[in-house]
């Protein structure tokens, strides 16, 4: 839970009332109160790194502290919230997620680190908790609920309800992570529902992708704080009648906001707010953070003062941070300094009182190399020239029927699609030229030479093939290619490395990004990782690749709990009926 006060609270009190100095003070701007949705003509005071005061100019005496700064003209606001992100995802460490996200305006996060946890269970959650200590950017987090997402995937590790109760001791926990087994919740298992129960959890977050109806009312019945899967209006809306939070998503592949947006629209902004869940280092560093989903916000409609009340107060209301979210005495003085309220990436950044960004440049960036407990994770059994057929008798055209999922470009759910695909030698071969490449993922934890093989629609790939060890969320090297001999050198190029990314065409490496930290994170700078990303980009796009973010959109192939078809080292997943299909599909009426 929340750790207990720090500061020297009568010194706080005693500059509040004007009879001490205080350590900082922002004149001559415009502070905006969330509580009353207005701009205040005041000046900030600041001390033990928390607001004293705010002290509204007219006919006041001036403020006195130890530094003074010129806000003439400007605009301050609190320090940006993310209500719900994988830091994971950005293949940056806490420190090179700081170093992209805070001088952009993010100064809090609520984090949920089940990437690391389905590699590395307990002590490896606890390690990337705990690595967040010191950081200028105030990290708090949601303890792991599902690792494994699904008995259909296969994780490096477990976490029950023991360990989750050990992460949730953690200075830095506040509850339950997304409960994403939500047929579970909806059935009332008890196993999933002794999770909400864990010891030492405030609330628990949700994910329960177009859950509607009845069989919402039972998810929200367990006691469920949040969900941030909403892709319609009506489907966010029928959670926010419930009483549940809406967060409001805008990731690298999941793009929901802007068609989210007329529930605020219509309804107010209340009960919801803003968070970006997994976001990849060229996004973060060329889009940005949170600020860019403000001017999506404004130029959808939304009021200024609503768009910043999604970004600010109500996460931190969502997460129980009652500190957090608003220029007030007492307070935590996460404080920016706009410009204007056009772009709102702030001139300056203050983390609990002490100026930590300006100009877009975090000042002191902590660059820490991991341990070796936390590497080396990468254990794949060896691959022939065979370990990616799929043997389907064809029909006397030459042709066979096979399930394929439908990748869609933006979103993270998939389609349940039919294709016949051509057959060669007894075994089905991709169709490039009908954007229908072959999908595996290859089990890599335990090297025990499990592998899932299907097809994907919709990636535009032409030749080779592009792999990770990034693949929601039990994080198997997942991989897809017009031809077995490009996958497969991916794959093995993944294990010399110790997991990334890999691009290959013509059976050979072209182009790689190296993610050694669990085979999901860098310790290199987020310019560093941004520009490799940016190469490999370039790289897929010479190969036919026509999607935004196609690592983004690989990574979520494998997840078993995103309708509607997913493909895991298991074999398919058909998420809607939750259980393991067969690749062959002889007839239409199969899915129904």
């Amino acid at each position: 839970m929340p750790m207990e006060p720090s500061w020297d609270e009568a010194r706080l009190a005693a500059v509040a009332r004007g009879d001490e100095p205080g350590d900082l003070a922002i004149v001559g701007g415009s502070v905006l109160s969330v509580h009353t949705r207005e701009w205040l003509d005041a000046d900030l005071l600041v001390a033990e790194g928390r607001v004293a005061a705010v002290v509204e100019r007219a006919g006041g005496a001036p403020v006195v502290a130890a530094e003074v700064v010129d806000a003439t003209g400007r605009w301050l606001v609190p320090g940006y919230i993310d209500a719900h992100v994988h830091i994971e995802s950005s293949k940056l460490t806490v420190d090179g997620f700081a170093e992209a996200v805070v001088p952009r305006g993010t100064t809090t996060v609520v984090a949920e680190p089940h990437e690391i946890g389905n590699v590395l269970g307990v002590e490896g959650t606890q390690w990337f908790m705990d690595s967040a200590e010191g950081s200028v950017l105030d990290c708090w987090f949601m303890v792991p609920s599902c690792v494994p997402a699904s008995e259909f995937e296969s994780a490096g590790a477990s976490i029950d309800v023991a360990g989750m109760e050990v992460l949730l001791r953690h200075p830095r926990a506040l509850g339950v992570g997304e409960l994403m087994n939500f047929p579970a919740i909806v059935a009332g298992g008890d196993g999933e529902l002794g999770k909400r129960r864990a010891l030492g959890a405030s609330h628990a977050d949700g994910h329960a992708p177009g859950l509607r109806g009845r069989l919402l009312d039972a998810y929200a019945a367990a006691r469920i704080n949040s969900d941030h899967e909403s892709t319609t209006v009506a489907e966010a809306l029928d959670k926010r009648r419930r009483g549940m939070w809406v967060l409001l998503r805008e990731a690298s592949n999941a793009r929901n906001l802007a068609d989210l947006l007329p529930l605020v629209l219509e309804h107010g902004p209340e009960w919801c707010a803003l968070c970006t869940d997994d976001r990849e280092p060229d996004h973060l560093l060329g889009e940005g953070h949170l600020d860019h989903l403000l001017r999506v916000c404004v130029a959808g409609g939304v009021p200024v003062i609503d768009a910043l009340l999604l970004a600010t107060l109500h996460p931190a209301r969502a997460h129980g941070l009652r500190d957090h979210g608003a220029l007030v005495p007492g307070a935590r003085a996460d404080v920016l300094l706009l410009g204007d309220l056009e772009g709102f990436v702030p001139q300056r950044v203050w983390s609990a009182g002490r100026l930590v960004a300006a100009d877009g440049q975090l000042l002191e960036p902590r660059r820490r190399t991991s341990p070796d407990a936390v590497r080396s994770t990468v254990n794949v059994a060896d691959l022939d020239a065979d370990s990616f057929r799929v043997e389907v008798p064809g029909d006397e055209d030459g042709t066979a029927a096979v399930r394929v999922v439908g990748a869609r470009d933006g979103q993270l759910l998939t389609e349940h699609r039919i294709h016949r695909l051509p057959t060669v030698d007894g075994a089905v071969v991709a169709d490039p030229d009908a954007d229908i490449c072959k999908l595996a993922v290859v089990e890599r934890h335990r090297a025990t030479g499990r592998i899932g093989v299907g097809f994907v629609h919709g990636f535009g790939l032409r030749e080779g093939a592009f792999a990770s060890t990034v693949a929601h969320d039990a994080h198997n090297c997942v991989v897809v290619g017009a031809d077995d001999a490009s996958m497969r050198a991916c794959v093995e190029r993944l294990a010399q490395v110790g997991g990334g990314i890999v691009v290959a065409r013509d059976g050979a490496v072209v182009g790689e990004l190296p993610l050694p930290v669990a085979g999901l994170m860098s310790d290199a700078p987020a310019e560093e990782v941004a520009s490799s990303m940016d190469t490999l980009h370039a790289l897929l796009r010479t190969q036919g690749v026509t999607v935004e973010a196609p690592f983004m959109v690989l990574s979520f192939l494998a997840l078993s709990v995103i309708p509607s078809l997913k493909l895991t080292d298991r074999g398919y997943v058909d998420v809607d009926r939750f259980e393991l299909v067969d690749v062959a599909a002889p007839t239409v009426e199969s899915l129904t």
